[in-house]
């Protein structure tokens, strides 16, 4: 249904490298930039290596805002230490932990997930489906 989302942000080199490194863990890549220092309308790309964007950051500057109370964005791991990783590279990186990883039950039996608000103010979740698998 989608094709891409984008977000406002305020500094885009602050919030490059927060995506840079909570994207790391999910297998989530940088796939375009158009960062030119004093240029008003900076972007990056995000998506999967060699694909297309499917997520984007712009500079707004102080017009950027977050969508209201309801609204987050999850972002599928390929597994539940994706999901842990991409919660502490957040938090390294200025997010704001809104939920621990951990088991979610009341959305399915293996939901494992993790929730963090961004450093423009964003929720973000990082959700994997998958039962665990266990060490052989």
């Amino acid at each position: 249904m989608l094709h891409h989302i984008s977000f406002g942000v305020a500094n885009i080199e602050r919030s490059a490298a927060f995506y840079d490194a909570a994207f790391e863990p999910l297998g989530y890549v940088r796939v375009w930039e158009d960062l030119s220092p004093g240029d008003p309308d900076q972007a990056v790309g995000y998506g999967l290596p060699g694909g297309g964007d499917k997520f984007t950051i712009k500079l707004r500057g102080k017009e950027a805002h977050c969508p209201g109370a309801g609204f987050h964005l999850a972002f599928a791991a390929p597994s539940r230490s994706a999901v842990t990783l991409f919660h502490k590279a957040a938090l390294d990186y200025g997010g704001l932990d809104n939920g621990a990883p951990g088991l979610r039950t009341h959305y399915g039996p293996t939901y494992y997930a993790a929730f963090i608000i961004d450093p423009d103010g964003h929720r973000l979740e990082a959700v994997c489906k998958e039962p665990e698998v266990a060490n052989k």
